[in-house]
């Protein structure tokens, strides 16, 4: 099956909700970077994330991105997301090994440590929205319930989920965002928290056989669901040589000569896929001219 998120709204939108399955996008991202379990599943909580998140914002050319910067063995990771389900990311340490955590689950919390979550919009004004707040748990769904309450006054609940299989492929990935618009009713939110209350996790949810639009039902129920839109969701990187290129004239004319002069060819790796890209002495020397 391939990856999509779905949008609804509830109790005559009082509340919207997001829901996605991304199996095959965190497996390309896994193959991507070669990350160890426990740095696929925190990675893919957040890729998960960014394709809904991105699906909240308005024009066709904004982007969203979430950085985690934190002291744990993982370093860092970052995501970025267009408002079409297209999302991209990596981390800083690919290869942390931790042992499982007290409930036997991989240590997320573990490897991301304590830190900053920050989430930048570019919208297309003149300066990014920038939103910071402090790391509360390290397993990245309730550090994004915490960023939407602190930083967007957004009540909101957040459920993220990888889960792998015995040779390290993923086996399940997705989640769920639900929002409580300013003029929900008490009733409603009352409502709410009780279906939480009932709500296994993500991916045992998926595991069971259950869709995006099956999670948000039970999630919702109760609440008259309406769904509005289908999103296909995939990992997919925008990098390409013409980009590279910009980027190495941007060092200068000295820095390009210092390349040149070392009379080899260099190799440039994109961040986010980890493709490769080649470089020439004759390649510098015609960016050096430019």
């Amino acid at each position: 099956m391939e990856d999509y998120l779905v949008r609804a709204t509830a109790a005559q939108a009082q509340i919207r909700a997001f829901a996605c399955t991304t199996r095959q996008t965190v497996e390309a991202a896994r193959q991507a970077h070669n990350t160890s379990p426990v740095a696929t599943a925190a990675l893919g909580r957040l890729l998960a994330a960014g394709c809904m998140m991105g699906s909240m914002l308005k024009g066709e050319k904004d982007l969203l991105t979430l950085q985690i910067s934190a002291d744990g063995p993982m370093e860092s990771a970052t995501v970025t997301a267009d408002t079409a389900g297209n999302v991209k990311g990596y981390v800083g340490n690919p290869m942390v090994i931790l042992p499982a955590n007290a409930s036997g689950k991989l240590d997320v919390a573990g490897a991301v440590g304590s830190g900053m979550l920050r989430v930048i919009k570019d919208m297309g004004l003149k300066e990014p929205y920038v939103g910071q707040t402090s790391l509360q748990t390290g397993e990245i769904a309730e550090d994004l319930t915490y960023y939407f309450a602190a930083s967007e006054q957004v009540p909101s609940c957040v459920g993220l989920g990888v889960l792998m299989e015995k040779d390290n492929t993923v086996r399940q990935a997705g989640g769920f965002i639900v929002q409580l618009m300013p003029f929900a009713e008490d009733a409603v939110i009352d409502r709410l928290e009780e279906n939480l209350k009932e709500i296994q996790s993500v991916t045992a949810l998926l595991e069971q056989g259950d869709t995006p639009r099956q999670i948000l039902e039970k999630v919702l129920a109760g609440l008259e669901v309406v769904f509005t839109d289908t999103m296909p969701v995939r990992f997919l990187c925008s990098c390409s040589k013409e980009r590279v290129e910009k980027a190495l004239i941007s060092l200068g004319r000295s820095q390009l000569q210092e390349l040149i002069d070392e009379g080899e060819e260099i190799e440039v790796n994109c961040h986010f896929c980890g493709k490769k890209y080649t470089f020439s002495i004759d390649e510098l020397k015609r960016l050096k001219e430019k």
